[in-house]
């Protein structure tokens, strides 16, 4: 069995270089996993840094007594991958998050498209991104990754467009085979730096989203013959990505 996951602030061990997980982490260990002396567990601040350790104890329902000797912290992966995601519907969008998460993707923007039939207004927008964030954080543990992706606030589409314009490899994933658009797996791709792709939603990119888009300097790519939904559609366009930089070599 591999060792599980469990996110942690700070790194600071006591006397010895034990640890203490306590809070929610520390009951999910003890009371969910039953974890017991001797079994290995992997501590990570999310953000890249983490430490093998081993449990020594626990106590009570909540607290999980581990031997932590040395902290590692893992490099960024290059090239970074971000990942526009237009506004699905229902919990599609935690679909979305969950398994970008665990291909890879490095970041999420949520997108209120112009066709996007969910709206992200006051407290809902919250709540859902809320609920965005936490999938990327147990999908992160779940994966065994120690640099979780970051979810970025809701964006416009002109704030995309600048993402677009900053990026190392832009493309935009387009289903319309009339309009000449190259493949994905085709494409020329940056060795390092940031690639940045926009997922549209089921309605498709509008065109005055795609011209500004293309104006940032994006290009329109397929996937393949068939059409995938908005919240498989980045899973399946990061793991070809994934593939063709290195990073799953």
């Amino acid at each position: 069995m591999t060792a599980p996951v469990f996110v942690v602030e700070h790194f600071d061990a006591g006397g010895g270089g034990h640890y203490v997980l306590d809070g929610p982490e520390g009951r999910h260990a003890v009371s969910v996993k039953r974890l017991q002396p001797g079994e290995d567990v992997i501590l990570t601040d999310g953000a890249g840094r983490w430490a093998d350790c081993v449990v020594l104890g626990t106590e009570g329902k909540d607290r999980l007594i581990v031997q932590l000797d040395s902290v590692t912290e893992e490099p960024v992966a290059q090239p970074r991958i971000t990942v526009v995601q237009a506004l699905p519907k229902g919990d599609r969008g935690e679909l979305a998050v969950e398994t970008m998460t665990e291909v890879g993707v490095d970041a999420v923007v949520p997108w209120q498209a112009a066709r996007c039939i969910t709206q992200w207004k006051g407290d809902r927008g919250l709540k859902a991104l809320g609920k965005w964030r936490a999938t990327a954080r147990e999908a992160g543990k779940q994966s065994r990754r120690v640099r979780f992706p970051e979810v970025a606030d809701l964006a416009t589409t002109k704030q995309v467009a600048a993402l677009l314009a900053r990026a190392d490899f832009a493309a935009v994933l387009h289903s319309d085979f009339e309009r000449g658009s190259q493949a994905l797996a085709t494409a020329e791709l940056p060795d390092e730096g940031e690639i940045v792709l926009v997922v549209g939603p089921e309605g498709g990119v509008a065109k005055d989203e795609l011209a500004l888009f293309e104006e940032a300097g994006a290009k329109a790519y397929v996937l393949g013959p068939t059409v995938l939904r908005t919240s498989t559609a980045g899973t399946a366009a990061a793991a070809l990505l994934l593939g063709r930089t290195g990073r799953w070599s």
